[in-house]
């Protein structure tokens, strides 16, 4: 387990990236196969969040800045301009406006570069200044950091004025110093090589609210300003900026506009002090007994939150969702930007948005698209505030679900959390029994054994642990199809033979007179989508999968679902399971290409986008509910039970619905997936008429 290291006080940094590259090219632009010759052009990346090597691309033509549209954009268009700006190569591209929406002209739309072009004039285009985009379909592009040898850098512009990167909040209050997170203190930004303060002149709370934001809190409070003056008048102090000046709606303090100081500052702000901000944590960060018990008291007052987040690896970012006539559903991407963004980000209790994601980036939802075309002005409480335009079916698809990245409070866990290493040199365990919810901020806030330990003395045997991914699948069923094809079946037991062998019958059949008689059924099919960001695929190595011969088949998981019939109180009355016969890609979306197939040996997995089908007449594809007595029950689907495979969301794995059956036919309705419902639809489902007291009405 790695170590700790230790620092005097704990600081909270945020990237800024408001730094504008402006870069000539090498040569003059030769003219283009299909256009006239034009000026020389120039390049350079701006926007936000960034790092050196990335940004929005603008370029300057006619003696105008202006940007180019993303449509059509390729990765051979990101090529030329990395080069043009000079980096060797492109690593990647960004749509949408994803650095920010730029200002002026559109110079470039339609834009497609073969790759080896040696200026974007060179490729095929539009025309200059031919463009039917808007800002928000501004391009940029992430260049590899390598520079091209001997690239001229005379026309790059990094000024003082323009430079801000760093900013934080150091504590100085003697508990804060200790205390993660930090939520209060003096605001600075990084200056050369050390920090500097900003003077509070005209400094308010709209100021204080983006500061918090940046910090990953969704609310600034009052301060005890004297308190900080008496503290500051005995510190050296180096102001660094001055008259900050923004409207709150802002993501980044770079975003405001502030003026710099010049040479020695050491005599500035003579009638102010240091700007100071004290920020209110969200649930998931408060610190102390009494502020989670006040948050938890507003929490039931307002009742079952209206918007989450699913689908994201980390804390904080994920697909919008939101809760509307009693079913949760997504957002389409259009118009989606940071302020909009930014509110999801505050009303789930964190601070401003880094990203605001288009494109199905954190996985496809599933159900009702509820809005479209928000339009927040960043001031809103509540999504709900927002203007929005309501959904056609024409409108969007869930390939066009927005997401967002959020800010989030600095909390020190990257100190604390578990590596995967050799465990030959362990020498000893210090947790067992762990149990995760997977909502958790650390390995100490699940259940475990605590000093208990049970496998103390174990040697390394039992070390746990980790392999991380930014993406993972998210399978689950297509609840109307279940419901659309459940039927029973009356089978003879001499056609059970292989099925009984795969222990997909109740234990009862092991007593029944075989091969004669026969056991009955509840049959249905089952559709299982990837909706995730990467392929499922079996936990266990090709190596390792078992070949069954009755069936002629590879089992590459031995339960890859339940099947359990179930009573109001959660009582089994019956069960069933599902190998793996064959994980493969029965059908994928337009565009998707099949990647897995069972035939010769193939290769088992599920493709994101694509989804594996066990229609209702192959063998083990049901229940068998000869004991069933006639009543009321609750059918309930569970995939990936054992939680085998890494998902990003275990939420949506199960499926349920409501059951009647009266001895001879059987009668399945409301099915749904196990989160696609609000608290009190659920509660409606599970104490339908006739399901409390499990008679036939």
């Amino acid at each position: 387990m790695g170590g700790c290291g230790t620092r005097a006080w704990p600081e909270l940094l945020v990237v800024l990236g408001s730094a504008w590259l402006w870069v000539g090219s090498a040569q003059p632009t030769p003219p283009g196969p299909t256009h006239p010759p034009g000026p020389q052009l120039r390049f350079r990346l701006a926007g936000y969040p960034r790092k050196h090597n990335e940004g929005r691309v603008e370029v300057f033509y006619n003696d105008e800045w202006g940007t180019i549209c993303d449509d059509d954009f390729t990765l051979g268009n990101a090529h030329v301009l990395c080069r043009q700006l000079g980096f060797v190569a492109a690593t990647g591209w960004a749509h949408s406006a994803k650095y920010g929406k730029g200002v002026g002209r559109i110079w470039l739309d339609n834009v497609n570069c073969v790759g080896n072009e040696k200026s974007i004039g060179d490729c095929k285009h539009r025309g200059w200044g031919n463009s039917d985009c808007s800002h928000e379909e501004d391009a940029g592009v992430v260049c590899k950091d390598e520079r091209i040898p001997g690239f001229k850098d005379s026309n790059v512009i990094e000024t003082e004025q323009s430079h801000l990167e760093e900013v934080r909040l150091r504590p100085v209050v003697s508990g804060g110093r200790r205390q993660l997170p930090v939520t209060e203190g003096i605001v600075e930004v990084r200056y050369k090589d050390s920090w500097a303060q900003i003077c509070d002149q005209g400094w308010d709370s709209h100021n204080s609210r983006v500061v918090c934001g940046m910090m990953g809190f969704p609310a600034e409070k009052k301060v005890n300003r004297n308190f900080y003056r008496l503290f500051t008048e005995r510190q050296q102090l180096n102001y660094r900026l001055h008259s900050v000046s923004c409207t709150g709606t802002e993501v980044h303090l770079s975003m405001c506009s502030f003026e710099f100081y010049r040479g020695n500052s050491s005599a500035a702000c003579s009638s102010g002090m240091p700007a100071v901000v004290s920020c209110v944590p969200g649930p998931l960060f408060a610190s102390g007994s009494a502020h989670k018990k006040k948050q938890r008291q507003q929490q039931q007052q307002q009742g079952q939150p209206r918007i989450r987040l699913k689908g994201g690896a980390r804390v904080g970012e994920g697909r919008v969702e939101v809760l509307r006539s009693s079913e949760w559903g997504t957002i389409c991407d259009d118009r989606w930007n940071l302020q909009s963004a930014s509110v999801v980000c505050r009303e789930l209790g964190f601070g401003s948005a880094k990203e605001a994601l288009t494109g199905a980036r954190m996985g496809q939802g599933t159900g009702p698209i509820h809005l479209n075309e928000v339009q927040c002005r960043g001031t809103e409480k509540s999504l709900w505030n927002c203007p929005f335009r309501n959904i056609t079916q024409e409108d969007c698809k869930h390939t066009e679900d927005a997401a967002v990245r959020c800010n989030i409070p600095y909390m020190g866990y990257e100190n604390l959390e578990t590596w995967y290493w050799d465990a030959s040199n362990v020498t000893e365990m210090v947790m067992s029994g762990v149990k995760c919810a997977g909502h958790e901020m650390s390995l100490s806030h699940c259940q475990h054994h605590g000093a208990s330990l049970s496998c103390r003395n174990t040697g390394t045997r039992f070390a746990a642990g980790v392999i991380c991914s930014e993406t993972a699948s998210d399978l689950l069923l297509h609840a109307p199809l279940v419901q659309e094809t459940a039927y029973i079946e009356d089978r003879p037991l001499h056609m059970l033979y292989c099925a009984a062998e795969e222990n997909c019958l109740a234990s009862s059949a092991r007593l029944a007179n075989w091969p004669y008689g026969h056991r009955r059924l509840l049959r249905f099919s089952s559709q299982i989508h990837n909706r995730g960001r990467a392929d499922f695929r079996p936990k266990a190595g090709r190596h390792s999968w078992v070949w069954h011969e009755c069936h002629r088949h590879y089992h590459s998981m031995d339960i890859f679902t339940h099947y359990d019939i179930l009573t109001p109180n959660g009582t089994k009355v019956a069960e069933g399971h599902k190998a793996s016969f064959c994980l493969e890609d029965t059908e994928c979306e337009e565009g998707v290409a099949k990647r897995y197939e069972c035939a010769n040996f193939g290769e088992q997995g599920i493709t994101v986008g694509c989804w594996d089908l066990y229609r209702h007449d192959i063998d083990c594809q049901w229940i068998d509910i000869t004991d069933v007595k006639p009543g009321n029950y609750i059918l309930q689907v569970v995939i990936n039970p054992n939680f085998e495979v890494a998902e990003s969301d275990f939420t949506n794995n199960a499926m349920k619905c409501n059951c009647k059956y009266d001895g001879h036919r059987i009668w399945v309705h409301s099915c749904h997936i196990g989160d696609a419902l609000s608290e009190e639809a659920n509660k409606r489902f599970e104490q339908y008429p006739g399901q409390l007291n499990n008679q036939i009405s």
